[in-house]
């Protein structure tokens, strides 16, 4: 049956990956990391209309999932662009994979698989702000000394 209404769809689609890539931008401004909500927005929106342009587009399988390769590719550059490291420490990791991660979702998102898409938004949040807390906690105690 054909697609009556592709506009809706659209824009269900990037108004979904606005709202999934704003909420993980939330946690990212609330913790005052580089990465926060316009960055994470824009960036599950941006995969998500790449992977629709690849999807209407583009008339074979392999054309289509050459371009969403790349978009997460692309991504993977940007993310690069968040780490940096000092002399003694790697910073920006998370920051790193949240750009991916968001990415994940746009595609996710444009190809209609919002299962996938809210059951990662969920894991994603979680992770961001329960596994933070299991982080401060395990940093409070001593380390472990060396056994003579």
């Amino acid at each position: 049956m054909p697609n009556v209404q592709p506009e809706l769809d659209i824009l269900v689609s990037l108004l979904l990956a606005a709202l999934f890539g704003g909420l993980i931008g939330l946690e990212r401004e609330f913790h005052h990391r580089p990465a926060g909500l316009r960055t994470n927005m824009l960036v599950c929106i941006g995969a998500c209309m790449f992977s629709i342009i690849a999807v209407t587009g583009f008339a074979t399988l392999d054309q289509t999932s050459r371009i969403i390769a790349n978009v997460l590719v692309g991504i993977g550059f940007l993310g690069a662009g968040a780490v940096m490291k000092d002399e003694m420490s790697v910073h920006g990791l998370t920051t790193a994979a949240t750009i991916w991660t968001v990415a994940a979702l746009g595609v996710a998102l444009a190809l209609k698989l919002y299962f996938l898409a809210v059951s990662a938004e969920v894991i994603i949040l979680l992770t961001l702000f329960l596994l933070r807390r299991l982080e401060r906690r395990m940093a409070l105690r001593p380390p472990d000394r060396p056994v003579a």
